[in-house]
């Protein structure tokens, strides 16, 4: 009477807003889709979508076969991924969200050769500098996050230390001279990135005997991308606040220099977060480890 293709079929028509974006979802004409749809409620003796002008709505028949669906089709996916699992096999959909900067540097790369070596895994990438948003957004299986997260009671690992320091170009020390000590700094150029919901605004940094003191900057140039702040850095704009992972290799090199360096700021480590709604399938576990593998080896430790 019905199948599995039937329900997959009919849960991508509940979603689109209209039978011709149905069809383009499907890669199919929209004769084709209505002919489809057409053959099913015929069999079933219902009429499970009204058509007309505007979205389309499901009736109430073809509400409660959506819903139903649902559950069935995540049984199969979950079960097709414990036998995959079983059988060491690393393939089907695998969902990650990342940052932008260090999502397109460093994840992607990785996710790259991941996929090359496993052709039966379909990579999926999403970058945001909104991570909660992104959770809330669509289905994931790992998200890559750089700092501080709120307790989100989901299972976190560890991928790689990372600290913070505070950065600027030797062109800009030679027009403006360094900063001695914290209360300097309300007189020089300083930039921030401007992401998420964090308040760039404020430093709080740790002095060499342990002191704290939290420093309010009134940046003069801003952006949401870090990896353009690092730029406008190289560019000798002012100073800026970046993390370890993104600077390691213009600090070893001498493109740019540490302000205030027996002062730190908090480590932003780099962690994996996994969906607890998600099936621990084999490519989840095999990604991650080959994330914790790798990214720490992208950064060289700087003394």
């Amino acid at each position: 009477m019905i199948d599995i293709a039937d329900l997959r079929f009919l849960t991508a028509l509940s979603s689109a807003p209209s039978l011709a974006a149905a069809a383009r979802s499907l890669s199919v004409t929209p004769p084709a889709v209505s002919q489809r749809l057409a053959q099913i409620e015929d069999r079933l003796h219902l009429r499970l979508i009204e058509r007309g002008r505007g979205p389309l709505r499901l009736t109430a028949e073809g509400a409660f076969l959506i819903e139903r669906s649902s559950g069935i089709l995540g049984e199969l996916e979950t079960l097709a991924d414990e036998m995959a699992a079983r059988a060491g096999r690393i393939e089907g959909p695998l969902q990650v969200i990342a940052p932008f900067g260090f999502g397109r540097l460093r994840v992607a790369p990785i996710l790259s050769r991941f996929a090359g070596e496993n052709p039966e895994l379909s990579p999926s990438l999403v970058l945001s500098e909104d991570p909660l948003g992104a959770m809330r957004a669509g289905p994931w299986d790992v998200m890559i996050h750089v700092g501080r997260l709120p307790d989100l009671r989901i299972m976190q690992r560890k991928l790689a230390t990372n600290r913070r320091f505070l950065v600027a170009a030797p062109s800009y020390a030679a027009r403006f001279g360094l900063p001695q000590d914290p209360g300097d700094i309300a007189g020089h150029r300083v930039g921030v990135v401007r992401e998420d919901r964090a308040d760039a605004t404020l430093w709080p940094l740790t002095g060499p005997d342990g002191s704290e003191t939290s420093l309010r900057v009134h940046p003069v140039f801003a952006c949401n991308d870090g990896e353009v702040v690092r730029a406008w850095a190289l560019d000798g704009f002012g100073i800026v606040e970046r993390s370890e992972w993104s600077v390691f290799q213009d600090l070893r090199d001498g493109r740019l220099i540490r302000i205030l360096p027996d002062w730190s700021l908090p480590d932003a480590d780099i962690v994996a977060l996994l969906n607890p709604r998600a099936v621990r399938a084999a490519r989840i576990d095999a990604f991650v480890n080959r994330l914790s593998v790798e990214i720490p080896t992208a950064a060289i430790p700087l003394s």
